[in-house]
């Protein structure tokens, strides 16, 4: 998920409770986002964006690079996309060997697989009501070993 600038959606319980994690690609806008969905999963890996600031710019950095079942993950808020990465992005991605990349902002959804890097980057759009999309949407996606599978868009409702 990415872009919620402060909006808590009740659908968040029905469509994550079955994750073994969440991941938020920054814009939060309000550090009790990431504590509420700590109470569906546990384990919730989240970045700041541009529009934070406080608790949010305190608890998370603006970059992450872990592995999840064998695929290392890259978790940013502004990180472009395959034919147009942001400065500096394309060569981190191949340097740290990232299988899968996550990253919001535009809030444009977007799952494109890059041949030339061999990574699935994913976009999920903006789940909040700030910005000029007009559908909010998430993105599940199962990892089993090397395996990413049943990529699922979720829309909940109109942007505004």
């Amino acid at each position: 998920m990415s872009d919620t600038h402060g909006c808590w959606d009740s659908r968040f319980f029905e469509y994550f409770r079955d994750c073994d994690e969440v991941w938020h690609a920054g814009d939060i806008g309000d550090y009790t986002i990431v504590e509420r969905l700590r109470e569906i999963v546990p384990m919730v890996r989240a970045v700041s964006g541009n529009i934070d600031h406080g608790m949010v710019r305190r608890k998370c950095n603006e970059l992450e690079i872990f592995e999840v079942e064998g695929v290392k993950v890259l978790l940013t808020h502004i990180g472009g996309y395959p034919g147009k990465w942001a400065k500096g992005m394309k060569r981190l991605l191949s340097e740290e060997g990232i299988k899968l990349m996550v990253d919001g902002h535009s809030h444009i959804l977007k799952v494109i697989y890059d041949k030339e890097l061999s990574l699935l980057h994913i976009n999920p759009g903006a789940a909040g009501h700030a910005g000029w999309h007009t559908v909010r949407t998430l993105v599940k996606l199962t990892i089993d070993g090397s395996d990413m599978r049943d990529c699922e868009v979720i829309e909940l409702s109109p942007g505004k």
